[in-house]
């Protein structure tokens, strides 16, 4: 879960800022090697940013940084 829970301390410390997107949080997470890319995709095929806000990103140990509408931050979470 570590994996998770270092994306998730880069994506909020950028999650601060007024021009804050998706599309900077997709970009962001792009630089980390442990983001499993082929599961983000099939977790996040419905994703649609009017409503969902951010993505979601699965992590090579299984573990997610999930973004967490209510609290406008990303949270690590333990793998399912």
């Amino acid at each position: 879960m570590t994996h998770a829970q270092t994306l998730a301390r880069a994506l909020n410390a950028i999650a601060s800022s007024p021009q804050f997107n998706y599309s900077k949080a997709r970009a962001a997470a792009r630089q980390d090697k442990n983001v499993d890319w082929p599961r983000t995709k099939a977790r996040n095929a419905d994703f649609n940013a009017e409503v969902d806000g951010c993505e979601s990103f699965v992590m090579s140990d299984g573990s997610l940084c999930e973004w967490v509408p209510a609290a406008f931050k990303y949270a690590a979470r333990p793998s399912t």
